[in-house]
């Protein structure tokens, strides 16, 4: 006898609809902010993605970071773990957004302090994120086989959680080099910050199964 197919439960629709909102917010911000920025300000694209606090496009920024965190906040996951680095991630998007970074000139010590802090939210925010997709959104239950689109999930995730890394890194030792003039035209910084985000996005609309679904 054919048995009914029972509707989708909404929770995990709304779980699964979550963690594609973050995937999208992830993915369009820096598109969002550059192109942004050029057609409702004539501006180039600024020496990294939270400049753009201090351009046209800061609501935009700001909002994007706090969605995220809310997001973030909203989602629920298997364990002890997953709970506590969704709200780490959470609070450390919402920290970026509410603490800006330094401008640029002359700024004050109390603008140096809430600039560092920003920094810190952001590398924490990276590494976090890395974190989810490398390690907890590669695991499998324990009394489960994984299906092959699942090992192929897992590949996305990996991709994108050491990309992610690879651009913290570089972000690192572009900010050591002795005399970054001449690269700071390129604006890399901006550029790797970007590839990085878009990684983030990425991973999220996976986990949100966008793509690749188990069949």
């Amino acid at each position: 006898m054919n048995q009914q197919k029972l509707p989708p439960d909404p929770l995990v629709l709304s779980y699964l609809a979550l963690r594609k909102a973050v995937g999208i917010v992830g993915f369009a911000l820096p598109f969002a902010l550059g192109i942004g920025g050029f057609l409702l300000s004539r501006q180039g694209i600024q020496i990294t993605m939270s400049d753009y606090y201090y351009t046209g496009m800061r609501n935009v920024f700001v909002a994007s970071l706090c969605t995220i965190g809310i997001f973030l906040m909203s989602t629920r996951g298997y364990g002890l773990n997953d709970e506590i680095t969704g709200r780490l991630a959470a609070f450390f998007a919402i920290g970026i957004a509410l603490f800006p970074t330094t401008p640029a000139g002359d700024a004050t010590s109390r603008a140096k302090a809430i600039g560092t802090i920003h920094l810190s939210c952001a590398a924490l925010f990276y590494l976090t994120v890395a974190f989810i997709s490398i390690v907890l959104f590669t695991k499998t239950s324990a009394n489960s086989v994984p299906t092959p689109q699942k090992l192929q999930r897992n590949t996305v995730y990996r991709v994108c959680g050491f990309a992610i890394l690879a651009c913290i890194s570089l972000i690192l030792v572009f900010e050591l080099l002795p005399d970054t003039n001449s690269l700071a035209k390129l604006t890399p910084v901006f550029w790797l910050e970007s590839v990085a985000s878009v990684a983030f996005g990425v991973s999220w609309l996976v986990k949100g199964e966008t793509i690749l679904k188990d069949q």
